[in-house]
């Protein structure tokens, strides 16, 4: 059976104006993505790994709108993303969905925690029922491994782990299809960030998530990728399957890249 194609993105580019300086009227461009094509089938996370400011965040940023890009097409199932206006960007968009890189600022202060993973539901679903909304918030808290007694608490409560917990049932209540981690361990320690990739790889199992993995570091990437995207500069410099790219990549930046991972002395 044919693969499905989930998304597929052509020549996404994104340039943003930049003052040389307090006294001078003229502007220059950077550019952030410069014509980054990809696509990715129903079931598989890709990882995008580059160093800071290459543009990772732009692009994941692009390919949920959060930002419109300057040139390019986005392809969702088939949908023009790009074009999608009122009620069909309402149904787009409630099937793909994100997880923030500090989930201290991803999550209201002022509001409880059963509010916060709800709010998708209210947005979206407006008939569903205040009792409904709250025991479907109780249920996929507890998936994330936090239990019903979490709903009337607020963020600071919690840990920065437990936090990330939260953003991820936010991100999940409305049992997305493509799911786009944007550095979504950077924040945490090392042993509390190896416990949400392995979170988030039984809810993809659980939930049969696309998953779309943007990190700095490749050992992160490498734990949950079946396919990687090395981006430098804007570009996309190397992509292919996991294995593939750690064990023999053909990119120079590549090799740099896997070179300085630390390795532990045996």
């Amino acid at each position: 059976m044919e693969p499905e194609k989930l998304l597929d993105v052509r020549d996404l580019a994104k340039s943003y104006s930049v003052s040389t300086g307090a006294f001078s009227s003229s502007k220059r461009r950077t550019v952030a993505v410069d014509k980054v094509s990809f696509a990715l089938e129903r079931g598989e996370t890709l990882g995008i790994v580059g160093e800071s400011g290459c543009g990772k965040t732009t692009l994941a940023r692009m390919l949920l709108r959060l930002i419109e890009p300057d040139s390019g097409e986005i392809r969702f199932l088939d949908q023009d993303w790009l074009a999608a206006r009122g009620a069909e960007l309402r149904s787009l968009r409630r099937r793909m969905q994100m997880i923030f890189q500090d989930p201290v600022a991803s999550l209201n202060p002022r509001m409880k925690v059963g509010t916060i993973v709800g709010e998708p539901l209210a947005v979206h679903e407006p008939g569903v029922s205040r009792g409904k909304r709250r025991e479907r918030t109780a249920e996929i808290l507890e998936l994330v491994g936090l239990g019903a007694e979490s709903l009337d608490r607020y963020p600071h409560e919690f840990s920065g782990g437990q936090r990330q917990r939260i953003g991820i049932a936010r991100a999940l209540i409305l049992k997305p299809e493509l799911v786009i981690g944007d550095e979504p361990v950077s924040a945490l320690d090392v042993s509390v960030g190896a416990q949400i990739l392995e979170l988030l790889a039984r809810l993809q199992r659980e939930f049969s998530l696309t998953l779309i993995l943007i990190s700095h570091s490749l050992p992160v990437v490498a734990q949950l990728a079946t396919r990687i995207a090395v981006m430098r500069s804007g570009q996309i410099v190397e992509i292919g399957p996991a294995e593939t790219v750690l064990a023999a990549p053909e990119n120079s930046y590549t090799k740099t890249l896997i070179a300085a991972v630390p390795q532990i002395p045996a």
